[in-house]
């Protein structure tokens, strides 16, 4: 499980695709050339960051011709989910604990 958290987190800390990612969400199937127009970087930098996001389970493609269409996963960011409900029972116990203090410290 936290090997793949951490090919997640790898994945999304790139900003291009982050941006790739989420105009998939967006605009939903895309071929890498669609994709590559409105990137701002090149074709094959286009294809190593959707073969990252593939790795990390992020998007799937489906050949169709000579070109490859690609759709986000958005259930590949469960991972990321799970971390921040994880993440947030974290600080909100310790929040809880530090207002029992300062109540505390009022009386």
């Amino acid at each position: 499980m936290a090997k793949a958290r951490d090919t997640l987190f790898a994945a999304l800390s790139d900003p291009t695709r982050r941006g790739i990612f989420e105009r998939l969400c967006r605009d939903g199937d895309l071929t890498v050339r669609a994709l590559t127009l409105q990137s701002g970087v090149s074709q094959p930098a286009v294809s190593r960051h959707l073969k990252t996001l593939k790795q990390a389970g992020l998007v799937i493609d489906r050949p169709e011709g000579r070109q490859t269409h690609y759709s986000a996963r958005r259930e590949g960011l469960g991972p990321l989910v799970d971390w921040t409900r994880q993440m947030g029972g974290f600080w909100e116990e310790r929040l809880d604990a530090l207002e029992d203090v300062l109540k505390r410290m009022d009386q």
